[in-house]
């Protein structure tokens, strides 16, 4: 019988690719030439010429996602380039028309230079409505988006941190639930400190989360080790670790209540988890193998797990929040996304797994929910209206 990657394989052969390009209008006469091209097209031209603003009106960059990569992350594949990055992307924009109806494009770059992503991103902007950043390496990663975000006046998101970090949190409302926690009194430790790292700290810090400590290759983030640490960990270094703990993950897991892992399998140990508090939660998100298997983290004392795979309950996917979050900001006419959306983001997914099916098995909605996208969507347009950022 066939692999899932050789029919994977086979079906990319099959169809070229997995996009196309379709026409919402007819071209079969000259009446229709004649108004989808020259000499009618002049007449958008020329109003968007006098007010710039009417692009939206006139053309589809209302409803139109720019997916852009550079190929040196991509998925657990590491640096593969911009050529082989590209069925990825492919696959990401079919995820944007199937879930969000938003039409996406692929853009693989062919440089790894942060300046020239950051230029080659703002000279495309004027055919989109949003960019979605996708598998580039951290930390160059957090600092594209930064000043893309700064320089840009449309939504810029870099899925790997925010999307992840959306759909942990959604997760750990729903989990704190059934535990009895709150965010303000949990010891949270997240085991990996690169983009999906960053990111879901931060998130946890404004749910207002203040036990947080980081552990990645190197060991435990902390004060004293700053002068070591790139311009992202110096500032996990200030906001997370309040005891200022140091050693590796046997030492940060004492005593904590979640675990989240966004690093390498096979990390997290039985005797570990039995050093958490009791009824402990565990997001082990490392691709294909977690940090520990959901049974070795059930035996350990955990209640609640949830890992990326689809093999298991709780499965953290990021397709939850990037289609809903697009399609909101879309359709705000929305300047930025921000903390706040991705909050409302969060909360809004959360809500969907209703109070009578909650359990340490369904605290993550299904990916397939068709409501997900359209909550996702509302939140953000309601956050966006109220905080101004519209056009």
């Amino acid at each position: 019988m066939a692999t899932v990657y050789e029919k994977s394989l086979e079906l990319h052969e099959e169809n070229h690719g997995k996009i196309a390009i379709r026409s919402k209008v007819d071209v079969n006469n000259k009446e229709e030439l004649s108004l989808a091209y020259s000499p009618g097209v002049a007449a958008p031209c020329l109003a968007i010429k006098e007010n710039k603003e009417d692009v939206y009106k006139y053309t589809a960059k209302g409803n139109m996602v720019a997916v852009i990569s550079d190929g040196s992350a991509v998925l657990g594949l590491g640096n593969i380039g911009p050529e082989a990055g590209l069925p990825v992307m492919e696959g990401k924009a079919i995820l944007f028309k199937k879930f969000a109806n938003v039409d996406a494009f692929p853009i693989c770059l062919d440089t790894q230079d942060t300046e020239e992503i950051i230029k080659t991103v703002k000279y495309l902007a004027p055919s989109f409505g949003g960019v979605n950043l996708e598998d580039i390496s951290a930390p160059r990663c957090i600092e594209i988006e930064t000043r893309l975000k700064e320089e840009l006046d449309i939504p810029v998101f870099h899925d790997d941190q925010h999307g992840t970090a959306i759909v942990v949190v959604a997760g750990l409302i729903n989990a704190f639930k059934l535990t009895n926690r709150t965010f303000e009194k949990s010891k949270f430790v997240v085991n990996g400190a690169g983009a999906a790292g960053s990111s879901i700290i931060k998130l946890i810090a404004k749910m207002g989360g203040k036990n947080i400590v980081v552990n990645d290759k190197d060991g435990i983030i902390n004060r004293d080790d700053m002068e070591t640490y790139d311009f992202s960990k110096k500032e996990l270094a200030t906001i997370t670790n309040p005891d200022n703990i140091k050693g590796g993950l046997k030492e940060a897991i004492i005593g904590a209540d979640v675990f989240i892992g966004v690093s390498i399998g096979n990390v997290l140990t039985v005797d570990m988890v039995k050093e958490m508090n009791k009824d402990s939660i565990i997001f082990a998100m490392a691709n294909p193998t977690p940090e520990i298997m959901p049974e070795d983290a059930l035996k350990g004392g955990a209640l609640v797990v949830g890992t990326g795979r689809s093999d298991y309950p709780n499965q953290v996917n990021n397709v939850l929040a990037f289609p809903g979050i697009f399609r909101g900001a879309l359709d705000a006419k929305a300047k930025k996304i921000t903390e706040e959306m991705k909050i409302a983001a969060a909360v809004g997914i959360a809500k969907l797994v209703k109070e009578e099916e909650l359990s340490p098995t369904y605290v993550i909605p299904d990916a397939f929910n068709p409501e997900v996208a359209k909550v996702v969507a509302g939140e953000v347009m309601r956050i966006a209206k109220e905080q101004g950022v519209t056009r």
